[in-house]
């Protein structure tokens, strides 16, 4: 779905992402990971057009980027920034209603249609029975399915994540990534995600990019990366690996 061709960024003549090139295919999880500093958002603000990249080009279904009017990017992509704004005096529904805005503008009339694909992300997300409350009254896994249902509102084909699971308990992180894969499956969403915990990474997602001082430093399936010598070069501690019994899926840990 997107297309990095030697893309760079760099700021204050310090270089944050040295020239790179991915692929990221649709409908597949993609997740991100790497130190902080590695160049991991950076990327992800790219890809959300946050961030202009100083050279190289970025494609999105082989268009140039910078070529999409706002509208078509979004009905191509929604981005989930790592600190979304403020949500103080609103609720659930109201929140959700803003993943149309991009269809209707600033005075533009919400349809029958609109209030249907509304509907259908709070039920996707399991809020239908809390779509009344204020957003700031919510825990932290359901103010993040509030977002996530803003996103699933907003009809696009692919949605980015920045560290969405870095103000949750371990418990919520697993709900959170669970529901990320579920739509992933249902809805043929493509899903671009930065993440922290390898190991979520591995259990949730169809293919792995590690990043360290700006440079991809691997790039391949969950099996391919939960390998301890690409796990050393990634992290530079130790790090040994248990396959769990039950789901199969290596877990790396501490020596």
């Amino acid at each position: 779905m997107f297309r990095l061709q030697d893309v760079t960024f760099e700021t204050q003549n310090k270089t944050i992402l040295s020239p790179t090139s991915l692929s990221f295919e649709k409908g597949k999880v993609t997740s991100l990971l790497g130190h902080n500093g590695s160049g991991k958002s950076t990327l992800i603000k790219m890809l959300a057009r946050q961030q202009q990249a100083n050279q190289g080009h970025i494609l999105l279904d082989e268009q140039p980027l910078s070529e999409l009017s706002a509208k078509e990017f979004a009905l191509k992509v929604a981005y989930l920034p790592q600190h979304p704004p403020l949500t103080d005096g609103v609720k659930v529904r109201e929140l959700v209603r803003f993943g149309r805005y991009p269809w209707k503008g600033l005075f533009g009339r919400y349809s029958a249609q609109d209030e249907e694909y509304i509907n259908q992300a709070i039920e996707q997300v399991g809020l239908t029975h809390m779509q009344d409350r204020f957003v700031a009254t919510l825990s932290g896994g359901e103010r993040q399915r509030a977002w996530m249902a803003m996103l699933l509102a907003q009809k696009s084909e692919c949605i980015l994540l920045d560290e969405p699971t870095s103000a949750l308990d371990v418990a919520h992180q697993y709900e959170l990534l669970a529901l990320v894969r579920e739509l992933n499956q249902s809805l043929g969403l493509t899903v671009i995600m930065v993440l922290h915990d390898i190991n979520m990474a591995a259990r949730f997602s169809d293919h792995m990019v590690a990043l360290h001082s700006g440079n991809v430093l691997a790039s391949g399936t969950p099996d391919e990366l939960m390998r301890q010598d690409v796990l050393h070069k990634i992290y530079g501690i130790p790090l040994d690996l248990f396959v769990h019994p039950e789901s199969g899926h290596a877990i790396s840990y501490i020596r």
